[in-house]
């Protein structure tokens, strides 16, 4: 996990908390083992014990947690809107836009989402489990909105894509050199002619995209309107 999402899974336990431009440990956060050191070169910064759990105490590791987070708490947890972090989730398949408010997917039950609806407004929403930020496919593709995600140079252990992966092989031996009329740079003529027929029709579309699963799975297109996995 990148520090940054660290930092917002640390903040939203209610483990330490901003004061100013430095991160400071709650009460909660010293009871769970964290404690300050200073280093010559850094300053003051926090430690925590090796055995350090991201769950909310007292809640056992394979059961869904009891606390539920709206989108407002979560793009707290990732510095977003709540709308953007909205259309993030709609893009993972896990909600739909509704004529007024948003409505939880089949795909977004299994992560653990539960409709709900504003007691003034009527306008349905949808509450996420405490666990929905240590999501992989949630922090991958936030990463890749904010630009801190999969890169094709410089890879980092970091970047969110295993160096060992079979989609990286593949990157690394078929060179992406054929350039497609929008501006793509894909890796055969006749993905070349597929994006050139997307683009022509006016259908807005992403190139390899990766699936909204835990496993490392691409697809050649993906076309956000519908939700449309492509694969040549």
């Amino acid at each position: 996990m990148p520090a940054k999402e660290l930092f917002a899974a640390l903040m939203a336990l209610g483990l330490i908390e901003k004061d100013g431009a430095a991160w400071i440990l709650t009460k909660e956060g010293e009871k769970r083992g964290g404690a300050y050191k200073e280093s010559p070169q850094y300053g003051k910064y926090i430690v925590w014990p090796e055995d350090l759990s991201l769950q909310p105490p007292n809640k056992p590791a394979n059961k869904p947690s009891q606390n539920l987070r709206t989108a407002t708490a979560i793009g707290k947890a990732f510095e977003l809107s709540a709308n953007k972090i909205n259309f993030i989730l709609s893009e993972l398949g896990w909600v739909n836009k509704g004529l007024k408010g948003w409505l939880v997917t089949d795909q977004g039950k299994k992560q653990g989402g539960i409709q709900a609806e504003d007691r003034k407004s009527g306008i349905p929403y949808v509450r996420w489990p405490d666990s929905i930020i240590e999501s992989k496919s949630l922090i991958e593709t936030i990463g890749q909105v904010k630009g801190t995600g999969d890169t094709q140079e410089g890879q980092t252990p970091d970047s969110g894509v295993n160096s060992g992966s079979e989609a990286v092989g593949f990157r690394d031996k078929f060179e992406a050199k054929h350039r497609s009329a929008d501006g793509h740079f894909v890796r055969s003529k006749a993905e070349m002619l597929i994006d050139n027929w997307l683009y022509m029709a006016e259908i807005v579309h992403a190139y390899e995209r990766k699936l909204p699963i835990e496993e490392d799975v691409y697809s050649d297109f993906y076309i956000p309107t519908g939700k449309v996995y492509i694969e040549y």
